[in-house]
Order: C-alpha cells, then structure tokens, then sequence
C-alpha cells in the first residue's frame, strides 16, 4: 500500500474489514495470517514477506497478551501486545493489524473474508482455523515452509542460558 495508508499499531477491526471492502471493491486481494509474534524473528519475517507476496495487501491477526498467555504459559508474551503491533505494524509485509483474544482467529477470519489465508507449514492443513471457510467462498490456503531452527521459545531458552546459538541468537516459527 501507499505510505499515507500505512498505519502504526493495531486497528479496530470494523477499520479492518472496511478497508478490505475497499480494496475488495478495487478488484484487491486479501492476504490473512495470524500469531503470537512474540520476539520478532527472521521466521517470522520470512512468513510475513511470503503471506504478502500471496496478496496485493497482508492483515495480520495478533494474539492479545492474555491469549499469548493462554497458548504459551506464564512469562509469556515477553513484550506487550501494543509493542508487537507497533513492531509488525511498521514491516514493509504488513498493512493491517488487528488484535483478537479468542482461542483462535476463526472469528476475525469471519468477519474479513480474506482471498488468500497463510500459515507456517508446521501446521497441518486439517489444523489451520478457517481453512474449510476460506475455500468455502473461493479463497486459497498457503503453508508456507519454515526457516529451519527459528522459534520464539527456542530464542528465549538460548537467551536465558546466555547461549548466542549458531551464528548469533537465532529463532523461527512459534
């Protein structure tokens, strides 16, 4: 998208799914992902960048803090939920953030009726949420492979030992 569309942080997701009709109605495609991103890594940029470059515009569904807590355990999100947006609000891959706190996106799938829905091929296609929907109205699913030995937990072990890994800190998916 242009720089004066671009946003800084979350949005409210009826601005979300307003701007996807717009775009919609441009004869735009929709790309949707989601997840924690909690410690942004190269795995989670290379997902962001291949999720894009399946669309001519990238929403990205962001687990609120209680949900990263849910999912993850205590001590989890490392960083705030408005820290993440901010941080994945300003990639080049992404336009749109919106936070959800249900256990999954099934809703925010729903309600913005993306053309293209990606994920991280550590998911099976039966386990990604909102796949069948999005077929259901012609959309496609993307697993996108993942950058081998990138994971937020595993940077967040290596951190705590004070171990730099191979190459420096490095980490992938979820």
């Amino acid at each position: 998208m242009n720089a004066p569309e671009r946003l800084r942080g979350a949005v409210p997701l009826e601005q979300a799914v307003a701007w996807r009709e717009t775009l919609h109605a441009r004869g735009r495609r929709v790309a949707f992902t989601n997840g924690c991103f909690d410690v942004l890594h190269a795995g989670h940029v290379h997902l962001l960048d291949r999720a894009r470059a399946e669309a001519d515009a990238l929403i990205v569904g962001l687990n609120s803090d209680a949900s990263v807590r849910r999912l993850k355990g205590e001590g989890r999100p490392v960083q705030p939920c408005a820290e993440r947006a901010l941080v994945l609000s300003a990639l080049e891959a992404v336009d749109r953030v919106v936070v959800f706190d249900d256990p999954t996106p099934l809703e925010l799938i729903l309600a913005l009726r993306p053309d293209v829905l990606v994920k991280g091929a550590d998911w099976a296609e039966d386990e990604i949420v909102g796949a069948r929907e999005v077929r259901g109205w012609g959309g496609r699913v993307v697993r996108v492979p993942l950058l081998e030995g990138r994971s937020t937990t595993a940077l967040i072990e290596r951190i705590s030992r004070g171990d730099d890994g191979p190459g420096g800190n490095q980490a992938g998916s979820r």
